[in-house]
Parts: structure tokens; sequence; C-alpha cells
């Protein structure tokens, strides 16, 4: 197998790039809202509007692994995921969605945003399969772009985060400085 040199190399010097860098809020909810429309339904938009999630919360996700590495993560009511697997599932839902129903469907709407945000970031990247249950912690603050929006009145949250921890500021070194 043979890979295509790109050109674009990163120094272990120079620091790695943030989502916020890459890409923004807008742009998340528009990638949110064409896969909403394609894969939920026409009529079914999402409200970029804040919302408190409640605490039974479920959340699908996939990993990006390429020049930023991270994760695409949707968070919302346990209720609220298994309404989306009905909205994606339309007609062949079963009457009582299993715990696998509800993972295979709202993994997929994390598959297909995940696959877009994918596509908007620079360099070549690879993107993991959907998981579903608790979101990945957050390990750098500094490197998540986050979109909270209501669906149907429900609140969702989307965020683009990243994996890795911050990189260590190094410490200004004075010469001939002697320590005791």
């Amino acid at each position: 197998m043979s890979t295509i040199d790109t050109g674009a190399r990163r120094r272990t010097t120079d620091p790695r790039p943030v989502i916020t860098d890459l890409i923004d809020g807008d742009t998340i909810l528009s990638i949110a809202g064409d896969a909403w429309i394609s894969l939920v339904g026409e009529d079914e938009v999402l409200v970029p509007l804040p919302g408190p999630l409640p605490g039974d919360i479920l959340s699908s996700w996939v990993d990006v692994v390429g020049p930023w590495t991270g994760s695409v993560v949707l968070t919302t009511a346990r209720a609220t995921a298994e309404e989306l697997s009905r909205a994606l599932l339309r007609e062949s839902a079963p009457e009582v969605l299993d715990d696998e129903d509800v993972a295979d469907a709202f993994g997929e709407i994390a598959n297909v945003v995940g696959g877009s945000v994918k596509a908007a970031l620079p360099g070549p990247s690879a993107l993991s399969l959907p998981q579903v249950g608790n979101a990945p912690l957050v390990r750098n603050p500094g490197d998540v772009c986050r979109v909270d929006v209501v669906w149907r009145g429900e609140p969702l949250t989307i965020s683009v985060q990243g994996a890795l921890p911050p990189l260590p500021v190094p410490s200004p070194t004075r010469e001939n400085e002697v320590s005791l």
C-alpha cells in the first residue's frame, strides 16, 4: 500500500491544532442540520438554542484520527435518543425499541455528522465506528467546539472535542543560572 505525500508535516515543536482553529460552531450546526434533514426528515430541524440536559443522558460519538484527533459527540436525554431512533427508522421501527436499536440508530446519526465534520477538516483522516454510552471525557477544554440545539423541544449538544491533553508550556530557561 502506498501513501500520498501531501507535503503537510508537523514538527514536534509545532503546536497541535485545536478544533476552534479548524472549524466553527456555525459549520458544525450546518453539518448537523443537513444530517438531520437527510436522516430524520425534511421537516425536522435543529434550533440553535441552549437548553439544560437532564440527568439521564446518552451519547453517541465517532473518533477522528488525522492532523487533528478527537471525537464528534452527540449527547441528549435517553428518551430523546429513542425518539431520534424512531424518526430515523420510520416505518421499520419496532413498537418497542431495545437498546441495540437505539445504539444502531443514534450511532448512525453520530457517524453521519462525524463523517461530515471529518470531511471539513484539513488533511486525510480516518473515522472510527460509532459508539454509544457515556461520552468520552474532555481532555483539553481549549480544544472543544460545542453547539447546543433543540430538536422537537428537547435539548441536544454536538461537541467536537480533542482527544489529546494540552501540550505542556515550556518554561523559560536562563543561561548560566545556578540552581541551589
